[in-house]
């Protein structure tokens, strides 16, 4: 499938759209529940506790954090400079690099685990994943990872057609970036595929504004980002009136070890 110069001036503008909002997308996104992590040490055979880890597309590093409190040594590799910025206040004293996915700024066979949380689809994988293989050590393993609504819950539903309309796509069906025939379409790694659900329960502001923080709303114009949001206000208080949003999610993982030496 070729794709045009549009769809690719679309996709780097949304690429980049989350250097404006970094406070934001840092302040109201959703982190990722210890079970995950759990399930990378227990798939890996390893603790996460003394690893050499890269963050890749770290954005505000908060799959960095978790990674530090688990006891990781985490180099992050971020592209974004507004992003970057917001890491370097939030996370002072832990390195991260100017680079991205598809061209490592990293030396060969330097890092047990490569994360990559909610950005292995702004990589190619054509580059991205030699570029893993080449740092990855014998043995050691990549992990992608997203937070995907649960769409099961009924009033997530709702507001996931809702969303649907307003752009004009289809939300509702699973979505193809999270297989691993799509993630790794030359076959070169053995992803395996597993699910985390959790959810958090937020103040129906910090829900609002998660949504506003998605790059589909970021390159659109503020007055209709505003205008859907006014309106998902009123559908969301409708289901919690007492202003408290349950979101569900679930953590779709996927996981491969590289080669181990001969």
């Amino acid at each position: 499938m070729t794709t045009s110069r549009d769809d690719q001036v679309t996709h780097a503008a949304r690429a980049h759209s989350f250097n404006a909002v970094a406070a934001q997308y840092a302040d109201h996104r959703p982190t990722y529940p210890p079970a995950l992590f759990d399930a990378i040490e227990e798939l890996t055979g390893r603790p996460l506790a003394g690893s050499q880890a890269v963050d890749v597309g770290a954005g505000t590093g908060m799959a960095t954090a978790r990674l530090l409190e688990r006891g990781a040594h985490v180099v992050a590799v971020e592209p974004g400079e507004g992003m970057a910025a917001e890491f370097r206040h939030r996370l002072p004293g832990t390195p991260v690099v100017r680079g991205d996915g598809n061209a490592l700024p990293l030396a060969d066979r330097t890092a047990d685990l490569i994360t990559y949380a909610q950005s292995w689809h702004w990589t190619d994988p054509a580059r991205s994943v030699p570029e893993a293989l080449r740092v990855l050590r014998p043995g050691g393993a990549l992990a992608l990872w997203w937070n995907t609504s649960a769409l099961d819950v009924p009033w997530i539903a709702e507001a996931t057609a809702r969303a649907g309309r307003h752009f004009g796509q289809d939300f509702s069906s699973a979505r193809p970036g999270f297989d691993p025939s799509v993630a790794d379409p030359f076959g070169r790694l053995d992803l395996r595929r597993h699910t985390v659900r959790w959810s958090r329960h937020v103040p129906v502001d910090t829900h609002l504004a998660n949504i506003g923080s998605h790059s589909l709303f970021l390159v659109q114009s503020s007055h209709r980002t505003a205008a859907y949001l006014a309106e998902e206000r009123r559908h969301v208080l409708e289901v919690f009136p007492d202003g408290g949003v349950e979101e569900t999610y679930d953590v779709v993982l996927l996981l491969a070890s590289a080669p181990r030496a001969a």
